[in-house]
């Protein structure tokens, strides 16, 4: 738990530099490449930073003595995946993700190493087999479906924030600008690029299913398990959905809620990510230039899904345990979402 948490907390530092558009390249760049060596320097932290998130690079000290007090084995795992993050990160400053690949090597390294690091924790802590760390590929898929996912439904929000994500080697074949896919006239084009990077999505899921089959502790299994159902349930909202282009696509609250609760073991897992591809399928267009490609994708997942499928199987657990641990999830959902609500209250309430 103290090494995820510090994780998560040292890459939060990292990504608040990349997300800082007041650093100039000139100093972002050398401390991107360094970030990691900063964890070794009880002094170092950053106290010129705007973004909102900027109190991880003003208290750095606090987070980089508790990394320090981190066994040798996790320290060696947040350190070099953050060196690997930091140099990637700073790669695509000055470039836009251009080909498919791009994008896989994009996602990679702001999301692909994050489910590597983790990966090679759950090893090391020795709560899961060594093969979970050291099988790279699907854990990287991991990353991938969750980055991907994020990057297809924010198409909107990054436009305005000036950010573009979308590979140009697809967005190209549907309009001359990536900000085009916005303008009304052009919505039937737009969707069908839409459809095309879920399609390209969809391809990690196998991976996915195959990554978590391997997973035996409970509370790994539900933290790997809930962001990817999640994942799959976004991109069934967003698929051939014109809303995409207009405003903001959400799973609803209580099918979030639903989610948690349910994807507690693999069977349960495979259910849910068949549930959503059906209704994919449900909506691909006869007309959409991707609907082979989506229905052979569609088809792969169904094969792995179905009961009795090509996958390893899990034993059930203690109904209490997984009753609490899902009310707790239900519960600390409906906090944060009261919180949310409140939040933009006061903002508009500010505004107004």
């Amino acid at each position: 738990r103290h090494a995820v948490c510090i994780f998560y907390l040292v890459l939060r530092a990292l990504d608040t530099i990349e997300d800082d558009m007041t650093i100039s390249l000139d100093v972002k760049v050398p401390m991107l490449h360094e970030f990691h060596s900063y964890l070794y320097q009880p002094e170092w932290k950053y106290m010129e930073s705007k973004e909102k998130d900027r109190q991880v690079l003003e208290d750095f000290p606090t987070i980089s003595m508790e990394f320090r007090k981190l066994s040798k084995v996790y320290q060696d795992v947040i350190s070099d995946i953050c060196h690997k993050m930091g140099v990637g990160m700073a790669e695509f400053l000055e470039k836009k993700v251009d080909s498919q690949h791009e994008w896989d090597k994009y996602c990679h390294y702001v999301a692909g190493l994050v489910g590597i690091g983790l990966s090679r924790l759950f090893s090391a802590s020795e709560l899961e087999d060594p093969i979970v760390g050291q099988d790279t590929e699907l854990a990287n898929s991991m990353g991938l479906f969750l980055q991907k996912t994020n990057i297809i439904r924010d198409y909107l929000e990054d436009q305005l924030e000036g950010r573009e994500f979308w590979p140009r080697e697809v967005w190209s074949r549907y309009a001359k600008k990536l900000s085009d896919l916005a303008k009304p006239e052009n919505i039937d084009m737009a969707v069908q690029c839409l459809n095309e990077l879920i399609t390209n999505a969809l391809h990690h899921v196998p991976d996915v299913l195959t990554y978590l089959s391997r997973l035996k502790n409970q509370s790994v299994f539900n933290f790997c398990a809930i962001p990817q159902v999640m994942a799959i349930a976004t991109l069934a909202a967003c698929y051939n959905n014109k809303q995409v282009f207009r405003g903001v696509v959400k799973i609803r609250k209580g099918q979030a809620v639903t989610l948690m609760m349910d994807a507690t073991n693999i069977q349960a897992v495979k259910a849910i990510m068949y549930q959503y591809v059906e209704e994919i399928y449900q909506k691909i267009p006869s007309t959409d230039p991707s609907s082979n490609k989506t229905q052979q994708v569609i088809a792969s997942i169904r094969t792995m899904s179905l009961p009795g499928g090509p996958m390893a199987s899990r034993h059930h657990y203690s109904p209490i345990y997984l009753s609490c641990a899902m009310l707790l999830a239900a519960l600390s959902w409906q906090y944060l979402s009261t919180i949310s609500k409140a939040t933009e209250e006061y903002v508009q309430a500010g505004e107004n």
